[in-house]
C-alpha cells in the first residue's frame, strides 16, 4: 500500500494559541503499585510516578523524554485517568478534575493516542466506526459523527471513499495511526497525548506523521503533550521538554535552552548518547554507567546518583528539588544547580547557575 500521502520534507510547526495560561496543571502527582509480600519479606511498592508538577500552556507542545521505564507512559495514562493516582492534582483549563470537571467533560477535552496503532483500534469495526465511537459514546446523532469521521479521514491525509470501510488489518501501520488521529479528533479537544505516536514507523513515514501533527496543530488551534524516547523527535516538534528519570522529573525548560545548556548529568548523558551520522564523530566512551536502579528500591538521595560521575556522600543524602536557573523558565533537580546546595561544583549562594 502505497504511503505517500504527504511530503516527506519536514516542515517546521507553527506555534497557535493563546499561552497567557496553563491549559493542563500537574501538582505533585504521584501513583505507586503495590507488590504482594510473602511470609519472609516485607511488602513493598514500585514508585512509578513519584511527585511529578508541571504545567502545558495553551498552544505549546511540550516533549517528555526518558529512557525505556522512566513512567513517561504511566503519566500519560494517569492523566487521562486511565489508572488512579494515589496523589496529586490535575487541572484542566483552571477547572481540577474531580470536584469541579467530570471524567466525561476531561475526555471531551483531552484525547490520547497510543504507540501501538494496531492494538488500540478494535478489529470489528471498521475505519470509520472506530473514529465515529467516541462521538456517538458521547450522543452525536449517527449521521452527524459519520460525517465527521470522513471529514477527519481527509484531515488526515486518507480519502475516505477508500478508507472508510476497511478495517484495522486492511491498511498499513502509518495509515492506522493516522485513524488513531483521527480518532482523538473526533471530539474536538483541546489538548492531545501522544505517547510514543510515532516510535514504532520507519523514517520517511514517521516524517510524514510529525507533518500532518504540525498541520493538525495549526488547523485546529492543538496543544500537545509528545511523550517519546527519541531526542531528536523531541526537539524538532516540542516548545518545552521535560526530562524524566525513575519516576521523576529531573530537568525541563525550553527545549533550545536544554539542548544548548542542560544542567543535569543525566540530561547531558543522554544527549552524549546520540548517535552520530558523521563518522569522525563517534562515542568512543559511554556517556552513562550501569542499569537504571530498581524502582521497588530506589536510591537515597539523588536517584541519578548511582551512575553520577560527578556524585558526592550529599547527593545520596539529599533528594534535590527542581531549581530555576533563569528566567528562561530552566529548571534542574540536582544539587551542582543549586547555589549553596554544598556539593563542591554547585554556584555560591546568591549567584545565578
Amino acid at each position: 500500500m502505497s504511503e505517500t500521502i504527504l511530503p516527506v520534507e519536514i516542515l517546521k510547526p507553527v506555534e497557535g494559541g493563546s499561552v497567557a495560561q496553563p491549559l493542563l496543571e500537574v501538582k505533585g502527582l504521584t501513583k505507586h503499585f503495590p507488590l504482594r509480600g510473602d511470609l519472609f519479606s516485607a511488602r513493598k511498592t514500585v514508585r512509578a510516578v513519584d511527585d511529578v508538577s508541571f504545567a502545558v500552556l495553551k498552544g505549546e507542545t511540550v516533549g517528555i523524554v526518558g529512557e525505556s521505564g522512566c513512567s513517561k507512559s504511566s503519566a500519560a495514562r494517569l492523566l487521562m485517568h486511565l489508572m488512579r493516582h494515589d496523589a496529586g492534582e490535575i487541572i484542566y483549563d483552571g477547572m481540577k478534575v474531580g470536584p469541579d470537571l467530570s471524567l466525561r467533560e476531561l475526555r471531551r477535552g483531552m484525547q490520547l493516542v497510543f504507540q501501538d496503532s494496531y492494538a488500540s483500534l478494535d478489529p470489528r469495526l471498521t475505519v470509520e466506526q472506530s473514529i465515529a465511537f467516541g462521538p456517538k459514546v458521547h450522543g452525536m446523532a449517527d449521521q452527524v459523527v459519520r460525517s465527521r469521521a470522513r471529514e477527519l479521514l481527509g484531515k488526515v491525509g486518507l480519502r475516505p471513499e477508500i478508507f472508510a470501510d476497511r478495517y484495522p488489518h486492511e491498511i498499513s501501520g502509518g495509515q492506522r495511526q493516522r485513524v488513531n488521529i483521527a480518532r482523538a479528533l473526533a471530539l474536538s479537544p483541546r489538548l492531545v497525548i501522544l505517547d510514543e505516536a510515532v516510535s514504532a514507523l520507519d523514517k520517511s513515514i514517521e516524517a510524514q506523521v510529525l507533518n500532518l501533527l504540525a498541520d493538525l496543530k495549526r488547523e485546529f488551534g492543538l496543544t500537545y503533550l509528545f511523550i517519546s524516547h527519541d531526542l531528536n523527535v523531541v526537539r524538532y516538534i516540542s516548545d518545552r521538554v521535560l526530562v524524566m528519570y525513575l519516576g521523576e522529573v529531573v530537568e525541563l525548560g525550553p527545549v533550545d535552552e536544554v539542548w544548548d545548556h542542560p544542567a543535569h548529568p543525566y540530561t547531558r548523558a543522554s544527549f552524549a548518547a546520540m548517535p552520530s551520522a558523521d563518522p569522525d564523530n563517534r562515542t568512543q566512551t559511554p556517556p552513562i554507567f550501569g542499569d537504571p536502579p530498581n524502582p521497588i528500591d530506589p536510591p537515597s538521595g539523588c536517584r541519578f546518583h548511582t551512575r553520577c560521575p560527578l556524585a558526592e556522600p550529599l547527593c545520596a543524602k539529599v533528594s534535590p528539588k527542581l531549581f530555576v536557573l533563569n528566567n528562561m523558565g530552566h529548571e534542574a533537580a540536582c544539587h551542582m544547580a543549586s547555589p549553596g546546595s554544598g556539593h563542591s561544583r554547585a554556584p555560591a549562594q546568591g549567584s545565578n547557575a
